[in-house]
């Protein structure tokens, strides 16, 4: 087994001591109707990357302060290092600009109201092209691997999700959480049937109370809104293809991600930041572009994605790391998979030698190796909805 204490990755230490594995420029539109702008100026400007989104207008309560969490978390997240952002009026892109700027990354406001498209395009890129260039001169520098803030979360699981690729991940964490290192799992729903597991696993009383309380809330929600069942949802229709039949099968294999040594240290609501090492829970959507996109909000800077039928998703500044240990998926998917575990149902590779292989994928990535989501293109953004526009 691969020792972790003092490893050392090349890293960029940013303003506020956070180390992030990649160095973007993004361009931040507060709002939908501020999406084309942005890409604008991202087409203008080389190494600056747009986010467009479909949300930000009649918000209200709640999921409005939702949205915000998502653009400033994501404006802070270590793997960012300036900042564009774009509204239709001042009042909500200065709260978004003022989130970032707490973290003393640059960053720039623009709006379009009484500006104009043009306007706003070429101002946004003057600022967007000294960004750039500044980002360009940032140097990595050697940090400690206990400095890496990882994430996981599982797509498509089929049978070898809950054998193989999900335990695999398990053991890394297990080794990462003794290390000291920052680990987040959510995937509210789909601890369905186990949260009885993970609750056990709570560091104290009051973060399982905490812990129960955001299953309920999920539980509830879900209880209000279905039909008669949750049908072609949960499980999905790709689960019930790789062999899982039942929401419960579904949870036990997901909850194998954390391991056997982790406790449970601290609950998140949806796109919140932790406030020190150990293992947290964050409150999350299973849809897999909506999870990694809170992580990607939370601060996270590597995220492993174990997928048994093929998961495709990536993010566009958080680095996700494919692990599979279904044979017929890595042979039809290559190109997705960045960890083939599928040797350990051959028995012919068991856990510590698995979680090596994603150790030496972390270490690779976060030194610059691009994942198999990005160099395939996909950037998934997609923000969490709670209500209905006012």
């Amino acid at each position: 087994m691969m020792e972790i204490k003092g490893r050392q990755f090349a890293g960029y230490r940013r303003e506020n001591g956070r180390v992030g594995i990649r160095n973007h420029v993004i361009v931040l539109p507060v709002d939908d109707i501020s999406n084309a702008a942005a890409e604008a100026v991202a087409n203008n400007i080389k190494g600056t990357l747009a986010l467009p989104h479909p949300y930000g207008r009649l918000q209200f309560g709640e999921d409005l302060e939702l949205h915000f969490r998502t653009l400033i978390g994501t404006g802070c997240n270590p793997n960012v290092a300036a900042v564009i952002v774009i509204g239709i009026e001042p009042g909500w892109t200065q709260r978004v600009v003022d989130g970032i700027r707490a973290t003393g990354k640059p960053v720039a406001g623009f709006w379009i109201e009484q500006n104009g498209d043009h306007n706003t395009i070429c101002a946004a890129s003057r600022k967007a092209r000294e960004f750039s260039q500044y980002a360009s001169e940032l140097q990595r520098e050697m940090c400690d691997i206990s400095e890496l803030w990882v994430s996981t979360k599982c797509g498509e699981s089929d049978t070898t999700s809950g054998l193989g690729a999900n335990p695999s991940v398990g053991n890394l964490f297990d080794r990462l959480y003794e290390n000291g290192n920052t680990l987040l799992f959510g995937e509210t729903s789909e601890l369905t049937g186990g949260e009885h597991l993970v609750a056990a696993r709570c560091a104290n009383a009051d973060v399982r109370q905490k812990f129960q309380f955001m299953f309920d809330r999920y539980s509830a929600m879900i209880d209000r809104w279905k039909t008669s069942d949750l049908s072609e949802s949960q499980p999905t229709k790709g689960n019930i293809e790789g062999g899982l039949t039942t929401i419960e099968e579904k949870a036990l294999g997901n909850i194998q991600k954390i391991g056997k040594k982790c406790r449970v240290d601290g609950v998140l609501d949806k796109a919140e930041t932790p406030t020190g090492p150990g293992l947290w829970f964050m409150d999350s959507s299973s849809a897999a572009a909506e999870m990694v996109t809170l992580c990607a909000a939370g601060g996270f800077v590597a995220h492993f994605f174990p997928t048994g039928q093929g998961n495709v998703i990536g993010n566009p500044i958080l680095p996700v790391i494919k692990v599979c240990a279904n044979p017929r998926t890595v042979r039809t998917m290559s190109e997705h998979i960045d960890v083939d575990v599928s040797a350990l149902l051959r028995r012919e590779m068991n856990l510590d030698g698995a979680g090596d292989a994603l150790l030496e994928s972390l270490l690779r990535t976060a030194n610059g190796r691009l994942t198999a989501a990005e160099a395939l293109g996909h950037r998934e953004f997609v923000l969490t909805r709670i209500f209905e526009s006012a």
